[in-house]
């Protein structure tokens, strides 16, 4: 069996720091950026960090995509002929497609929040009453959806621990054993 590193670290690494960064945007910069001085700073400084954030991201999921599909080609033995593998990466490629649907449109959420650079604002994704009307729906949808991605993409590095444990030698055994014997 070949050596997939590359792969299986393009694939880690990225989707670590899609995970992490997402998450430590919605816990600390989207309520940090409250303490800015105004209003208009706190919309100021959430959107540059987000901004700031978006070119990371977008390389994070990228290189997450990259090596994912390294391990899937990587692993095209193992899904076509170990029981359970095949559903896992079904399930693994469900909630990327989620993570990503999810990622796309508050990225179009937060363009729209971005267009007006110092946009008032209570918090990162809490309007403030003077918060233009387009801009503080746009808010109010990225306040939940803020959450979302880090939960798409934690459970995602659940199902890749799964899938790491059906690479154990006992469990590529069992898996072919089970597709031979039905």
């Amino acid at each position: 069996m070949a050596k997939d590193t590359l792969s299986r670290s393009l694939h880690d690494v990225g989707l670590a720091a899609w995970f992490g960064g997402t998450l430590a945007n919605a816990v600390a910069l989207n309520p940090a950026a409250a303490e800015a001085d105004t209003a208009n700073g706190t919309g100021r400084v959430a959107n540059t960090g987000w901004n700031k954030w978006t070119p990371v991201n977008a390389a994070a999921i990228g290189a997450h995509l990259a090596g994912s599909i390294g391990e899937l080609a990587g692993n095209r033995a193992r899904l076509a002929g170990q029981r359970g593998v095949g559903s896992t990466a079904l399930v693994k490629t469900g909630l990327t497609a989620a993570a990503l649907a999810v990622t796309g449109y508050s990225r179009v959420l937060g363009r729209k929040v971005a267009e007006q650079q110092s946009v008032p604002a209570l918090a990162g994704t809490e309007p403030a009453s003077s918060t233009p009307e387009d801009v503080a729906k746009a808010q109010k949808q990225l306040s939940g959806l803020q959450w979302v991605v880090p939960l798409l993409t934690g459970a995602l590095i659940v199902v890749s621990s799964l899938a790491g444990e059906q690479q154990r030698a006992s469990e590529v055994k069992k898996g072919f054993l089970a597709r031979i014997t039905g």
